[in-house]
């Protein structure tokens, strides 16, 4: 495809950036995201049935927990199979409304997965430091209104980004990156009407510290809370549930920033990809051993669904002889 300002218009096709142009390493990075997805899908999709199949985890924590599990399976999908499919293949291009797709959809998972991480610890903060009017606060159509308010914000911010994004003229399709992400896009700009996301860019990663900041001072409410707690067991507990919560956002978050506010460079940066995976492929595959491992709710209620299938499978075997 030529690269000149006639052709811009009519490109129907991007090239993403290959991890190596070395069969042999090409395969290597298909086996590694492939071990990664399945990770993520397994954890994810486990947290999901243990809260939908155990009545006990029918609480506010377990319902944003569940959001949490269903956004994270979304965020991991919409950039990692294209990516392995494109080493298992050696072919590196996606079309022009994979690549609208893929930045709407990466938009919409994270900034949802954010709102959600937000509401969890506004859930935790509740909880530990007003337990009295937990009830009162926290009731079902308050959860439920906290979603899908932020579920609404997020389509539109997503639209709003995709929109800026693509109103741009591109001089070239090549992408050094795995999947469409901005910064990457905006690099390949021929005019000045880049300008307009990366000033939004800007405002969304202010708003994203001042969220962070947010939290950082609930957490530190919450922890303040907890060392009055005359129980050690209490203690722990509280913690358990806080800790992960928040070494996860601040994973999140840093990562994140640093990938949309580094200073752009015309070459294809180490860094720009480790930023990538941090912010997009880890949380949604650690969230879920996080919150398992440190939970014993949810220990309980994935010990109980194995328990089921391995008596579902013996009575099963039981029958058939």
């Amino acid at each position: 495809m030529e690269h000149n300002m006639d052709n811009v218009t009519s490109m129907s096709t991007f090239l993403l950036q290959e991890f190596s142009e070395v069969r042999e390493m090409q395969i290597l990075h298909f086996f590694v995201f492939l071990a990664l997805y399945l990770t993520a899908i397994t954890g994810n999709l486990l947290i999901i049935m243990a809260i939908i199949l155990d009545h006990h985890l029918h609480t506010p924590m377990y319902f944003f927990l569940l959001n949490l599990a269903v956004l994270d399976l979304a965020t991991i999908s919409v950039t990692v199979p294209k990516s392995m499919a494109m080493s298992l293949t050696n072919n590196r291009s996606i079309s022009y409304f994979g690549c609208v797709a893929q930045v709407f959809f990466h938009f919409f998972c994270l900034s949802s997965d954010f709102f959600v991480l937000i509401i969890m610890a506004h859930d935790r903060h509740v909880a530990i430091c007003n337990p009295l009017h937990y009830e009162r606060i926290m009731h079902r159509g308050a959860c439920l209104k906290m979603v899908a308010s932020g579920v609404t914000f997020c389509l539109f911010y997503s639209a709003l980004h995709t929109i800026s994004t693509f109103a741009n003229t591109f001089c070239s399709n090549m992408v050094n990156q795995f999947f469409c992400e901005v910064p990457e896009l905006l690099k390949l700009s021929c005019t000045n009407i880049y300008l307009v996301e990366v000033g939004l860019l800007i405002i969304s990663c202010s708003i994203a510290l001042g969220c962070f900041i947010f939290i950082i001072i609930t957490y530190l409410n919450i922890f303040a809370t907890v060392l009055k707690i005359p129980s050690v067991h209490g203690q722990k507990k509280a913690l358990s549930t806080c800790l992960p919560h928040l070494a996860i956002v601040t994973l999140y978050v840093t990562s994140g920033v640093l990938a949309y506010v580094r200073p752009p460079s015309d070459l294809s940066s180490v860094l720009d990809i480790t930023f990538a995976v941090m912010y997009a492929i880890i949380p949604p595959m650690v969230n879920p051993f996080i919150y398992s491992m440190r939970n014993k709710e949810i220990k309980t209620a994935l010990w109980k669904l194995l328990a089921l299938e391995l008596s579902s499978k013996f009575i099963f075997e039981r029958f058939k002889n």
